[in-house]
């Protein structure tokens, strides 16, 4: 068991606790657990656990190595508030390549004297990187996850410090299985956020407007194209973090929609989607909406999430900002002809293209036959339906 102890070192401040080998304290124990666990949602990662480590432990520093350094990545690495930017930086660039403390034997927590001998400190990371950091002495552990994860755990104390007991190994061996969980944790939501990110990006470059709402019907989030059709507050806007029709019959309608979606978010059936056009008092075409509610999985507990989504589309809006190298790269065209392309799938006329692209109108139609026969279309609008239906606007 671990008990916290007062520290009888001298020089050590009056409420720097030490550690031996009978549990005591529950409650100082939970922080540590609680700190670990929250530290997936922290930024940086695990800031709070690991200062509270270095503090409990006596330590100069207290290290997570999330990802090791390598001759073509600097890796990751996250130290307590006193460890100094550039000797993490000298590390990551030239030190790592020369520790030799190193595939330590999982789960273990170890000295390097244990894993490499009395030679330790006659190694070059010692004499060259550690002592010149007043690191005197060190233990370690190396964590490795199901998920292929490989993370380094590393305490340090300085020359005016003892070295590291019996019971600063018990501690750190306790915290071992819960920051390996709270690494799955972090794995886990780190694949999550990089496909919303991904998917984000996708609708956006298919310029789709998307408003979540929550259980109450109020706006939760707005990507950056429906951020812009709300802005000109032309056929629908945003009230009181609420969203209104200008056409009163519409807004009714709108309304209604949203309701059901919001009733329908607790059923386990298939969702039920909705859509309607809203006139725009500019006269320009009418916005295309689709509701949608967003149901609860089996064991939904959080309450603050999306109830329901609006899908908003500007059939004005240009066809989505497809890369032009991309368009090349699919159907084997020049750059002049995919640029021209995409000019037409916006909706201007080969005589509008030519002036935007600065060319005659007989080298516009020249280019256009180029561009049917590549494409293997024979007019205009099934070259726009090809484009539009293509993965272009992907890219």
């Amino acid at each position: 068991m671990i008990h916290l102890i007062r520290s009888k070192v001298p020089g050590a401040a009056a409420t720097a606790p030490a550690w031996n080998g009978n549990l005591g304290d529950i409650e100082r124990l939970n922080g540590f657990f609680n700190a670990i666990y929250d530290g997936p949602t922290e930024d940086p990662p695990w800031h709070t656990a690991l200062n509270l480590m270095c503090e409990a432990l006596q330590a100069k520093h207290v290290t997570l190595i999330l990802r090791p350094p390598t001759p073509v990545s600097s890796g990751v690495m996250l130290n307590t508030d006193t460890a100094a930017d550039d000797a993490t930086e000298a590390y990551q660039n030239h030190f790592f390549t020369i520790d030799p403390f190193v595939g330590l034997p999982e789960g273990q927590v170890m000295t390097p004297e244990e894993l490499v001998g009395a030679e330790w400190t006659h190694s070059a990371l010692y004499r060259e990187y550690l002592k010149p950091l007043d690191v005197q002495y060190l233990i370690g552990a190396d964590i490795h996850t199901a998920d292929g994860t490989e993370c380094r755990f590393r305490v340090s104390r300085g020359h005016d410090r003892p070295p590291f007991s019996d019971g600063d190994k018990a501690l750190c061996r306790l915290l071992l299985p819960h920051l390996r969980r709270a690494l799955q944790l972090h794995s886990r939501l780190d694949g999550l956020e990089t496909e919303r990110q991904l998917f984000a990006g996708v609708v956006n470059r298919m310029q789709l407007g998307t408003v979540s709402l929550g259980r109450n019907g109020a706006v939760l989030d707005l990507n950056p194209e429906a951020k812009r059709i709300l802005a000109e507050k032309d056929g629908l806007r945003l009230e009181q973090n609420v969203l209104c029709a200008d056409n009163r019959s519409e807004g009714q309608e709108l309304q209604r929609l949203v309701r059901e979606a919001l009733a329908g978010h607790t059923s386990s059936g298939p969702a039920m989607i909705e859509a309607m056009a809203l006139t725009r008092p500019s006269g320009r075409a009418s916005l295309g909406v689709v509701v949608r509610p967003l149901p609860e999985g089996p064991w939904t507990v959080n309450r603050q999430r999306p109830a329901a989504v609006l899908f908003l589309r500007d059939p004005e809006s240009s066809f989505a900002q497809s890369s032009q190298r991309v368009v090349q790269q699919l159907f084997g065209l020049t750059r002049i002809e995919a640029a021209m392309a995409l000019s037409l799938a916006n909706g201007r006329t080969i005589e509008e293209t030519a002036e935007q692209l600065g060319i005659k109108l007989n080298t516009a139609r020249t280019y256009l036959r180029f561009i049917f026969s590549k494409t293997g279309v024979t007019r205009q609008t099934m070259l726009v339906r090809k484009l539009l239906s293509s993965v272009a606007s992907l890219g």
